[in-house]
């Protein structure tokens, strides 16, 4: 058993100075088959520990369902069989690019901007939420022979808030669930972030991706001893639909990290491998300075242009981080592990079947609900997923335009029947006059909620009202199709047909020989999501800068693989393909 503290100035891993060489790896973003190999890439390229993230919404979907909640505790076991240590933020609020920033619909829903403060509505799930997680982190604490030397108190919170009492609260309960290793916070490195952020009594650790001496200096300001660290080092950079991809020289990235070293700090670097954003848990950001302005969707691919790629290969990032951290390292570095095992040939398989949006809403659909006013999704208990909202607009009169307030984020409208146009702003409408009496039809996907800013916790769907003129049109009836609903026994029950080019659910058969990691294409295909033997591989979007999926080697089987396409948007794929890595 060994003891972990907090020195004066540096970390102390019985009564020895150490210092942490971290890595991020999320757990929920790399298929389980693949965390040996993912630790063992960080291993070699010179990291002795590594970090994670705990997503709250993925393991409590509803409240008190929890799936898979014991996760972390199996990739815990993992990184001490790998010979690291384990740094772990468990929230309950976490950023991440992740939906709603880890915190559950269910629960921003009702409170709103009241979440992530002392409100009693608040604090009591997530007590309810840590006493059921913290377990498995306290049992794997290093003083207990296991590799979690550093628990966080929140994450960022200097970006988001000010209430003190709330992060006290926060750390009290991590101490009253157990938690015995030092607690830390981790803000950007400015005056009222580490003012809004910091605990006193807890160490206070500093984010950024370069100029690494002036961000402790701002540190050093408001924490005058401890060690030194750099919690989220960002080598990176993660990417938004329609946007151009982002990268970072990996000489550039090197030089900064050699410079947080070269300050006698430790540093996480982040992301050490980014991993994907499966399942459609892909959060979003609001454009602008102050994160307040159009909202941008990220892609499935958490890559991050991070040092293991995506597919779990070392990149120049990788020898040029290894050169550095080499020298800082104790003893000789690991090989590079061999890789999983990967496709044995390009695959192109033919979509056979196809059923409408409302013939699979009939089928996998939740219940319809008649209001005055469109709910939002968390109205009808929606996390990922989208809703058909139906209004009737009276006749008999003359053509106005048609339009929608408060849309989040995306809707894509049918008058009679026939495809009238896509809205994607807030306040939008129709390019054409729409006379009565029609039938519109408004199907509104969840692009990712807000995971950063002062929009966190904000609603989705129709949040304000669909109009004729200036008129509100009244008696919307709303039925939900949530990705969760899309399972191989519920998916069979699903009328197909002949494929038609058309929105939705195509359904085809890859056979594959020689499974292991791919890439998956949908040529012609719009926008929607990708299902392989049920495991749901994330959105796809013809936007970009993303054009291809990453198949884990896992999911894939010799022989008959079945795939589900949900095209939200266009005409559908004309074929399915599997690309070598």
């Amino acid at each position: 058993m060994s003891t972990f503290a907090v020195g004066d100035e540096d970390f102390l891993l019985d009564g020895r100075p150490v210092r942490l060489l971290s890595g991020a790896l999320h757990y929920f973003r790399v298929h389980e088959g693949h965390w040996e190999h993912r630790l063992g890439m960080l291993r070699a390229m010179g990291l002795d520990c590594v970090e994670t993230y705990v997503p709250w919404n993925l393991h409590e979907p509803e409240p008190g369902r929890y799936v898979d909640a014991d996760a972390l505790g199996r990739f815990l076991d993992a990184v001490g069989r790998a010979g690291m240590r384990a740094i772990v933020r468990p929230g309950p609020y976490i950023c991440a690019e992740w939906e709603n920033g880890g915190l559950p619909h269910w629960l921003t829903g009702p409170l709103g901007r009241r979440v992530r403060t002392v409100d009693p509505e608040f604090l009591a799930p997530v007590e309810a939420w840590f006493r059921r997680l913290l377990p498995q982190v306290v049992e794997r604490q290093v003083d207990r022979g296991g590799p979690v030397v550093l628990v966080q108190v929140e994450n960022e919170y200097g970006s988001y808030g000010s209430d003190r009492g709330y992060l006290e609260w926060v750390a009290g309960l991590l101490r009253d669930c157990g938690v015995g290793v030092p607690l830390f916070t981790s803000d950007g490195p400015e005056d009222h972030m580490l003012t809004g952020g910091s605990v006193p009594g807890v160490l206070a650790t500093a984010n950024f991706g370069s100029g690494a001496r002036e961000g402790f200096a701002t540190l050093r300001r408001h924490q005058p001893s401890g060690p030194l660290m750099c919690m989220e080092f960002w080598c990176g950079w993660f990417d938004h639909w329609g946007r151009a991809r982002a990268v970072r020289d990996a000489g550039d990235a090197a030089a900064a990290l050699r410079e947080v070293l070269e300050c006698g700090a430790s540093v996480n670097v982040y992301m050490a491998h980014g991993g994907t954003n499966f399942g459609g848990w892909a959060g979003a950001n609001r454009d602008g300075e102050l994160h307040d302005g159009p909202l941008r969707p990220t892609v499935t691919s958490y890559d991050y242009d991070a040092p293991v790629d995506e597919a779990g290969r070392p990149t120049e990032k990788f020898r040029a981080f290894r050169e550095v951290l080499a020298e800082y390292a104790e003893g000789p570095l690991p090989e590079v592990p061999e890789p999983p095992a990967r496709l044995g040939a390009p695959v192109s398989g033919v979509l056979d079947g196809w059923a409408p949006l409302d013939g699979v809403l009939e089928v996998l659909g939740g219940e319809e609900t008649v209001s005055p006013v469109p709910p939002t999704f968390e109205e009808l208990g929606v996390d990922r997923g989208l809703v058909r909202y139906r209004v009737a607009v009276p006749g008999p009169r003359q053509p106005y335009p048609l339009g929608v307030t408060g849309l989040r984020d995306r809707a894509v409208v049918y008058v009679d029947g026939r495809l009238a146009g896509v809205l994607d702003e807030e306040d939008a409408a129709l390019p054409g006059p729409v006379a009565g009496p029609a039938l519109v039809d408004l199907w509104v996907e969840s692009l990712g909620r807000v995971n950063y800013g002062p929009r966190l916790a904000e609603p989705k769907g129709i949040t304000g009202g669909v109009r004729h003129e200036r008129q509100y049109l009244h008696g919307v009836r709303a039925r939900a199709l949530r990705l969760d609903a899309f399972g191989t026994e519920s998916v069979a029950g699903v009328p197909f047909g002949p494929v038609a080019e058309a929105p939705g659910l195509y359904r085809g058969v890859l056979a594959v020989a020689g499974a292991g990691d791919a890439r998956l294409r949908l040529p012609g295909a719009t926008r929607g999501f990708v299902w392989v033997n049920g495991f749901c591989l994330g959105r796809y979007w013809s936007a970009g800068p993303q054009e291809a999926l990453f198949v884990p080697g896992p999911v894939l089987r010799e022989g008959a693989n079945e795939v589900w396409v949900l095209e939200l948007e266009g005409g559908g794929p004309s074929s399915v393909e599997l690309d070598v890595l």
